[in-house]
């Protein structure tokens, strides 16, 4: 049987946390961040068995869309890791071009446009108006390009619309060398500071597109070195800790990755992790950025930074299968690929 989470009238374990050198207060969203990773986990992991619906008994969690605990496991994630990722030329340049071109759109269906209509995605083989003839095509026709998941802004370049820019900024990634500048960083952040130096990438998309590209086998940077905060995860966290993370929200991060395994035994929760592997620094971010949204229902009178009070996405069921592959240097799988798409089938 499932466990609800239920709303707690009061924190009932430290009083107050001294995170980085601050004394916060944790709200009753605090315990709902943990309660809410445990059940969210165990609903991944009975999808991932095969069960049949309903996976959880808490409403919310039934009734409104969220992401997985674990950024590489939800879906978009799994197609760059299976089918873009470890697929097709292994020089760097090349799994760089294709993690780029992918994240600029972040959406799977432009993806298989692109790979159904030109075939093998390669920078070699790279045309600006090839790229752009599909890519026009598609919009003239209605079809959305972008993923809703976060805005990509349009970077100032030169073109009109949205997607050519896109497509100039890569250009200008692969003509200033931007694969040799990530390779040689000695640190994620150092790397994090290449990638923010390109037009239309603020802190938040240069750190998430450098988690992309560190799903890789090139780069090795540890999950733990350095996390932004976006939009999302500062709202939860002003949730959980009130006014006073305001500022220290990459702390209070580390906080919640360091102190995982205290804060479920102390509400008595189950949460074996990944495979094992424990929350990481992104991890933690991103259920930042779900508490805050669970809370909009959960706790209304919790007030965040941006004042949303609806959850805009419902759940709607995916009839496609899952797939758990992660990269293999985390060495929680084995290293044979799932089956590559059958593009076949999408034209």
């Amino acid at each position: 049987m499932s466990t609800t989470i239920k709303p707690r009238a009061a924190f009932d374990g430290t009083s107050e946390l001294v995170i980085a050198g601050r004394r916060l207060s944790p709200t009753t969203v605090f315990d709902t961040y943990w309660r809410f990773a445990a059940e969210r986990q165990r609903v991944y992991e009975r999808k991932l068995a095969g069960q049949v619906g309903p996976w959880t008994a808490d409403p919310i969690l039934a009734r409104y869309r969220f992401t997985n605990c674990y950024r590489a496991s939800d879906r978009v994630s799994q197609h760059l890791i299976t089918q873009v990722i470890y697929r097709g030329p292994s020089e760097w340049s090349e799994v760089f071009f294709r993690v780029m071109l992918f994240k600029l759109f972040n959406r799977i269906s432009t993806w298989r446009l692109l790979t159904a209509v030109l075939g093998e995605i390669s920078w070699a083989n790279y045309s600006w108006q090839a790229y752009d003839a599909v890519l026009s095509g598609a919009f003239s026709e209605g079809q959305r390009l972008y993923s809703p998941a976060y805005v990509i802004p349009q970077p100032p370049l030169g073109e009109l619309r949205k997607h050519r820019n896109h497509l100039r900024l890569l250009e200008l990634m692969m003509a200033t060398d931007a694969p040799a500048k990530i390779a040689s960083a000695t640190t994620m952040a150092a790397a994090f500071e290449v990638l923010k130096g390109y037009p239309g990438l603020g802190d938040f998309l240069a750190f998430q597109f450098l988690i992309d590209l560190n799903y890789t086998s090139v780069l090795s940077f540890s999950e733990m070195d350095f996390v932004v905060a976006g939009p999302g995860a500062r709202d939860g966290i002003r949730k959980c800790f009130g006014l006073g993370a305001q500022g220290v929200e990459a702390e209070v991060i580390r906080y919640m990755a360091d102190m995982q395994e205290v804060q479920f035994e102390r509400l008595g929760l189950e949460f074996s992790g990944l495979f094992g592997r424990r929350l990481q620094l992104i991890d933690c971010q991103n259920l930042f950025c779900e508490v805050d949204k669970y809370s909009r229902v959960a706790h209304p009178h919790v007030q965040g930074v941006s004042g949303r009070t609806r959850i805009k996405q419902g759940y709607r069921a995916d009839s496609a299968p899952l797939t758990a592959w992660f990269p293999p240097k985390w060495e929680i799988n084995s290293e044979e690929l799932p089956p590559a798409e059958c593009l076949e089938q999408r034209r």
